[in-house]
């Protein structure tokens, strides 16, 4: 009786990890549509281009290398086939390779933040390159100190001074960010995007429609996302925990849409759909990091704190002139550094210090590696299009076909 109980609770928690993994992957949808949307239309095929291929890349890099060094125990060439007991103090309620699937989608998640930050100017295979290294060694890394429980480069282990990050605000998003950030400073602002003065001039999206579709997917996405990061459904106690995780995702990103919609009508006069968009994206990112423990109106209050971030965020880097077409930098890299810091008001057992610490060791690290591999780049191959390309549209330059030809000169 007791082993059929097990091998119930077993094939439960397997399945609900497959499909939460499942809705992850779906967030690629999401990041693609949101991407598309953004942009113009001259540069429509090649950043859905990106997010294919870069799901693809990050899926082999992960499988090949990456889950080896966040995890130990290689599985590319051996397979990853589990019982659930073998090898454990305690059974695992899960198939093993259910957890590879649900972390590989993780690291497809962290590389789709970085395609919309470098939108529009980036030659594709420099950014192919890039996604390479960044979900086989720097994303991997990272979270070998963090979920992985390793030391710091052997000199202290984050899990000690107090840090957690429960579904990822730090490790993937504001780890997605940094790398974004490094590519966008290294890569410069969009041909037009800002005058010789200082003056900005907005360029923008092409299809909000989509943009908002993308925003939907995401956020549908994202109950896999922070839902499944309970690792377990198959108890009373475990199932309890996933709907209070779901609950608290839902109201920080509806905070987060009020709050972007009313700093946005306060500050530019008009209820601005992409600042409203964006605010739905920071509430959902704000949560992440501890969605399991604030009651719902504090998890709307974190929510809605990331919405009012998120707007001052972008604004703040274009006055710098950090020229990010989506936000991403702002919505993943700002609100995750708050999400972070936003754990201990409802977690006693993690502290401001370690949270601190442990957002330092991830934008440092991420930061600085993903600098120098795209100098690397940028000498070797070069990761910018021409000024003619880029005024073209990289479509047709990087992809040979546009996405709407009868819109375009092209299309004659």
């Amino acid at each position: 009786m007791e082993n059929e109980i097990f091998q119930l609770q077993y094939a439960l928690d397997t399945f609900y990890f497959l499909i939460s993994g499942a809705f992850v992957m779906w967030m690629a949808a999401g990041f693609a549509m949101l991407e598309a949307g953004l942009v113009r239309s001259k540069n429509t095929t090649e950043i859905l281009t990106k997010n294919v291929m870069l799901f693809a890349i990050a899926c082999t890099a992960y499988l090949v290398v990456g889950y080896d060094i966040m995890y130990g125990g290689g599985l590319f060439l051996d397979g990853i086939v589990g019982d659930g007991v073998t090898g454990a103090a305690e059974p695992a309620t899960y198939a093993p390779s259910a957890d590879f699937f649900f972390q590989v989608v993780f690291v497809a998640t962290a590389m789709s933040i970085v395609s919309g930050a470098v939108a529009e100017r980036m030659k594709l295979w420099a950014f192919a390159a890039f996604a390479v290294v960044m979900t086989a060694f720097i994303y991997p890394l990272e979270g070998s100190w963090t979920w992985g429980g390793n030391a710091v480069f052997g000199l202290y282990t984050l899990g000690d001074l107090g840090f957690a990050d429960f579904a990822g605000s730090g490790i993937v998003h504001m780890a997605g960010a940094a790398a974004a950030l490094a590519g966008v400073i290294l890569l410069g602002a969009r041909k037009g995007k800002y005058g010789p003065n200082g003056e900005i001039h907005p360029i923008p999206g092409a299809n909000l429609p989509m943009a908002t579709l993308g925003t939907f997917i995401l956020w549908l996405g994202w109950f896999g996302f922070n839902g499944g990061s309970v690792l377990a459904t198959a108890s009373v106690e475990s199932a309890n925990a996933v709907a209070v995780v779901f609950m608290n995702t839902n109201a920080a990103a509806a905070g987060g849409v009020i709050a972007a919609l009313i700093v946005a009508k306060l500050m530019f006069g008009k209820a601005d759909l992409t600042m409203i968009l964006n605010g739905a994206l920071a509430g959902l990112v704000a949560i992440t990091a501890g969605p399991d423990t604030p009651t719902p109106l504090m998890a709307t209050i974190i929510g809605a704190i990331g919405g009012v971030i998120v707007v001052f965020s972008i604004v703040l880097l274009d006055k710098i002139k950090i020229d990010d077409p989506v936000g991403a930098i702002s919505v993943h890299g700002t609100v995750g550094l708050w999400g972070l810091l936003a754990v201990p008001l409802t977690n006693d057992g993690v502290s401001f210090s370690g949270q601190l610490i442990g957002a330092a060791t991830i934008f440092v690290w991420v930061f600085v590696a993903s600098f120098i591999v795209w100098s690397i780049l940028k000498v070797v191959m070069g990761i910018r299009v021409t000024e003619e390309e880029e005024y073209e549209g990289v479509d047709y330059v990087e992809c040979g076909m546009e996405a709407y030809p009868e819109f375009t000169n092209s299309g004659k």
